[in-house]
Parts: C-alpha cells; sequence; structure tokens
C-alpha cells in the first residue's frame, strides 16, 4: 500500500530562506496576564506541529481546543490542514478512529491538557480494542512543572501520560521544540505499524507557545514496519490446510484493517474452506458467497460446525469473548491462528501462531497451499444457515428481523454505517450484511456507549461524496447529542436513526434475565425530532412499516438529518447459558 507520507519532499530555495529567517515574533502572552496582551506573530512550536502533520500526509484533523493548547491551534491558522472541531473530547476521538478506519491513515486529534486530555479516554479506549490508528496530540503544562512535583499549574496532574500507557500503543512526551517532527513522526510510525492503534503525543505549553528557529518542517519519513510472516511457520500452515478433510476460516478485523479481503476469499475457494467473519470483521468475506458462514457466532449450531473442523485457520483474530461465543467455544482440531497483536497470539487457545500481518501471511498461504476438492461444502453452509435461521424464527422476533432488514434495504451500496451499542446493533452485528470491506464499523471492540454519531461524523468527514448512517439508541444518543451541532456547523451527510425505547434496553433485558426485574435502566428523554430541528438539523419520527422509506429519504437528502424509530427491540436468545 502506498501512503502520502512515503513520499520524501524537497523545500523549494524560497521555503528554505522563510525556515531559517522566520518572521519577527512579539512576547508570548502570558494566561491570564495583565490589561495587555501582546499579539504573537510568526512561527513557534504550534507550527511545528502542523508542518510536521501536513509532511507526513495528514489533511484533516479533529479535536477541541484548550488553554494550554492554544498554540497549536493558532498554527492551524496558517496551515492547509482542515479542522474539524467537535464539542466534547470523546466524541473527537470516535470521529478521528472511523476516519482512522475509513482511510487506513492516522486520525490526528488535537486536545488540551488534564480534563481535556483524559476526556478521550474512553474513544482511545476503543481505537485501542479495533485497533484503529488514531495520533492524539495533547499539550502539557509548562515544562518547568513536569516531573510530577506540585506546583499548582492549571490542568495539573502529576504524570499524566502514565494515564495512557495502559490505553495507547505508545507514548511520546516532548521537551524541546526540535524533538516534535521526530517525536510526531515516531507516533505515526507506531499508529500504522501492524496491529495499528492509538498514540499518544504531548507538548508542554512554553514549547508550543516559544518562538521556533527550527526550519520549516517539509521532508518527513515515517514509514511503517511491515510484519512478515516467517516462512517455515506458513509453509506447515500450508500443508496442515491442503490435507484437512473439514477446513474452516474465522476471519477477524485484521482482514479487514490490511485490505486482505480479496486474498482472503480467494484462499477459501481453492481450499473450499467455509468462513465466519467475526462483528469486528464483518465485509471481509461476501456475505451470499456459496462458502460464507455469515457472521452468527453467537449461535451453537455455529460453534459446533467450528468446533468439528479439523483444521482451523483464525485470521485477525484473538478469539475474544465475543468472537468465541462467550468463551464456550472448545476446538478439536488444530488451530492456526495468525494474528499482528503479539499479545493476543495463542492467548486463549493453543495453535500454530503465526505472528504477521494479515496480508502478508494470507498471500504467503496462496503461494504454498494445495487445491482442494470437496463437493460438500457449500451443502455443510446451507444447512447450517437453515438451522440458524429455524432457532431465531421459533423466538418470534420478526419485528427485529424486519427493521433490520429496512434498515439494509434504505442504506445505499458503498455507504458505511456506523452503530452504537444498542440492541439494533448486537443484532446487526450477526445478521447485517456489510455488504464490503471496512462498512460496518461498531464499539463493540471497547463496548463503550456515544460511539456510532460522532464516529459517522468523522467517516462522513473522510469521504463527504456518499451518505453515512450512525444508529444509536435514546440512551447512546445522549452521551453524543451535542454533536449534532457540529454536524450542522460542518454540513456532514449523516443520517442519525435513533431507536427509541425509553432505557439502555440491553442492560433492561440483562437485568430482567439475571434478577427478575431492571433497575436504573429507565430513562426521561427529550423530543428527539424538537431537538433535532432546534439545532437547524431536520427529524423525522417514523415507524418500523415507514422506516425504509423515512430512512431512505433522509440518507438521499444533502447535509445531516435524524430519523427517530419509536420501538421495543428484543435480543435473540443467547446460547452460550445453555446446558
Amino acid at each position: 500500500m502506498t501512503h502520502d507520507h512515503d513520499l520524501v519532499l524537497r523545500p523549494t530555495e524560497a521555503q528554505t530562506a522563510a525556515a531559517l529567517n522566520p518572521p519577527a515574533r512579539r512576547p508570548a502572552a502570558t494566561p491570564h496576564g495583565g490589561a495587555s496582551r501582546p499579539v504573537m506573530t510568526g512561527r513557534n512550536g504550534g507550527d511545528l506541529v502542523v508542518e510536521t502533520l501536513a509532511g507526513l500526509g495528514a489533511t484533516t484533523v479533529f479535536g477541541l481546543p484548550g488553554q494550554h493548547a492554544l498554540g497549536m491551534f493558532d498554527a492551524l491558522r496558517r496551515s492547509a490542514l482542515r479542522y474539524v472541531g467537535l464539542r466534547v473530547e470523546n466524541n473527537a476521538g470516535f470521529a478521528a478512529d472511523a476516519y482512522g478506519r475509513i482511510t487506513g491513515e492516522a486520525a490526528p486529534l488535537l486536545l488540551s491538557t488534564g480534563p481535556g486530555a483524559l476526556t478521550s479516554l474512553a474513544a482511545l479506549h476503543e481505537a485501542a480494542s479495533a485497533s484503529a490508528p488514531v495520533l492524539a496530540i495533547s499539550s502539557q503544562i509548562p515544562t518547568a512543572g513536569l516531573g510530577g512535583g506540585r506546583h499548582g499549574y492549571l490542568h495539573e496532574l502529576p504524570d499524566q501520560a502514565a494515564s495512557f500507557r495502559g490505553v495507547v500503543k505508545s507514548v511520546h512526551t516532548v521537551r524541546a521544540q526540535s524533538q516534535i517532527p521526530s517525536a510526531i513522526a515516531a507516533a505515526w510510525k507506531s499508529a500504522l505499524t501492524a496491529p495499528h492503534g492509538p498514540v499518544w503525543v504531548e507538548i508542554p505549553q512554553d514549547v508550543l507557545l516559544a518562538e521556533t528557529s527550527v526550519p520549516v518542517v517539509t521532508a518527513v519519513d515515517a514509514t511503517p514496519d511491515e510484519l512478515a510472516p516467517r516462512p517455515e511457520l506458513t509453509a506447515v500452515a500450508a500443508d496442515l490446510l491442503s490435507r484437512a478433510a473439514r477446513p474452516a476460516i474465522i476471519a477477524g478485523g485484521g482482514v479487514v484493517r490490511s485490505d486482505a479481503a480479496g486474498k482472503l476469499r480467494q484462499l477459501a475457494e481453492t481450499l473450499n474452506a467455509p468462513v465466519v467473519t467475526t462483528y469486528g470483521g464483518k465485509g471481509a468475506f461476501p456475505w451470499h458467497h456459496p462458502l460464507s458462514l455469515q457472521s452468527w457466532l453467537e449461535d451453537r449450531h455455529t460453534t459446533d460446525f467450528l468446533e468439528d473442523a479439523d483444521v482451523l485457520l483464525v485470521v485477525g483474530s484473538g478469539l475474544g469473548e465475543l468472537s468465541s461465543n462467550y468463551h464456550t467455544f472448545k476446538p478439536r482440531g488444530r488451530v492456526i491462528q495468525i494474528e499482528a497483536d503479539l499479545g493476543k497470539l495463542e492467548s486463549n487457545h493453543p495453535a500454530l501462531g503465526i505472528h504477521a500481518d494479515a496480508r502478508l501471511a494470507l498471500q504467503a498461504l496462496l503461494e504454498t497451499v494445495t487445491p482442494r476438492e470437496d463437493d460438500q461444502a457449500a451443502d455443510r453452509v446451507r444447512a447450517l444457515l437453515s438451522r440458524v435461521a429455524e432457532r431465531i424464527a421459533a423466538q418470534q422476533l420478526t419485528l427485529e428481523q424486519d427493521v433490520l432488514a429496512s434498515v439494509r434495504r434504505a442504506l445505499p451500496a458503498g455507504s458505511p454505517s456506523f452503530w452504537d451499542m444498542t440492541i439494533l446493533a448486537y443484532w446487526a452485528w450477526s445478521a447485517f450484511d456489510a455488504q464490503a470491506p471496512n462498512l460496518m464499523h461498531s464499539a463493540q471492540g471497547a463496548g463503550g456507549l456515544g460511539y456510532g454519531f460522532p464516529a459517522a461524523l468523522g467517516a462522513a468527514a473522510a469521504d463527504p461524496t456518499r451518505p453515512v448512517l450512525a444508529v444509536s439508541g435514546d440512551g447512546g444518543a445522549l452521551y453524543s447529542i451535542a454533536e449534532l451541532a457540529t454536524a450542522r456547523q460542518h454540513d456532514l451527510p449523516v443520517t442519525w436513526l435513533i431507536v427509541d425505547d425509553g432505557g439502555y434496553g440491553i442492560l433492561r433485558e440483562y437485568m430482567t434475565d439475571a434478577f427478575g426485574k431492571p433497575t436504573a435502566t429507565e430513562l426521561s428523554r427529550p423530543d428527539y425530532v424538537a431537538l433535532s430541528e432546534s439545532f437547524g438539523v431536520p427529524a423525522v419520527r417514523t415507524s418500523p412499516e415507514t422506516l425504509e422509506t423515512d430512512l431512505a429519504k433522509a440518507l438521499a437528502a444533502p447535509g445531516p438529518s435524524v430519523v427517530v424509530l419509536p420501538a421495543l427491540l428484543r435480543m435473540f436468545a443467547p446460547t452460550h447459558l445453555e446446558d
């Protein structure tokens, strides 16, 4: 894959002269200073930040300004970078997460110190769990305050970076302006080296504000490392798969992130191996392919099918809680696991572990496997899907299936969707046809509320030429309702479907099943139609019968819109609790 930041740009003579002779600068303003505040001119440390980002190939940044970060935000005024400002730091993080998933590039997220930085933690947790490349750049208290002393600076923390070390891939603390380009480039490389993930850079306020004599940043090389498989391991894996009687494949999010769906399909067809996609890997394999087991992982029939495989290839998945039917999956055959995240390799099941990027490992297998003939593979797939359909049909859940089908029909081909933690999303994990790689995303990595709408805004910022769908429950919607202002301000083509059931619906079900009655799940909520219209965003209240028409109309209209569906949906019965 070619990245813009692989290109090394040479400065022109004019650029070199400007860099070595920066414009004169007046003294920096002091926070909460006296009556006269000197106006800043010329380049400062913030310019080094935005110049480095532009040199790496970034075109869009997300975030929120704050007092310590003003040097970065002022520098945006002198750059060609597009700024998409959200109303809450956590939502800005979700937007950057989605931008990274859609583009495959590191999404810059500019934040301020202390409360602003900490408010982004839940979003960075989701990005880490879903391997989304987010480059978070935060300000810090002045350099004199670093080191853990209690100096009483605004937003002061004893060790701000410590709050992020257990969440992000890498942490980079800057203490001098000359360190800024290298620190950001190292972070960019870290975010985009498999497994992708969020990274953290922090820069003190005085470093950002001070006049700089560092030349204009124009040539930045931060090419990600490739994680190639060891050939002796892929040779053994290819031999096992070629000689298998009943091979099967579990395709996870790593297949989508490495753009390996085409190679996965070729390998599955060569081996005649049925494929199930995890919830994070939806779209990695064609939904209606004769070898597609779809995504019914939370189903004992699928679990039994995978346990019966004599050789099971797991690509880009750690076989965690959701991908293993809540750890009830117990493979009886030989497991081959291809995984870029070393911490996930053989963490749940013994396997022939191959630490590699999915695309490179699948290519190696394609070059060495022997084609298999199996006239019964497609028949076994059809039989399994029939048993799953019969189980669901016996539960009389036609409303839920009809609603999900209406959403699928209304959503244009090629349009991405972003799903919050809500009952309809749980249905979508198993039953929604994502149609192509990288088009359906949810917060199932970390499982926090509020992801769907701000993430959809980030996706629309990445590609405003196609409509984007966001799906939330009424509980999750209130986490990000302020971003209606963002959608309107930037005129982003996002349609937000809010399923209003008057509470935290899935928690209501969990508590009722476990304790006989729910507690703390019922919510007083606003009139979402009126509230949306107060932001200048058109909205409509729909019904299950008119949902497809209303949703399609909203998606076809320019700019943001809201569709509210009052409905009480239920989940299908789980199988992991059965004897």
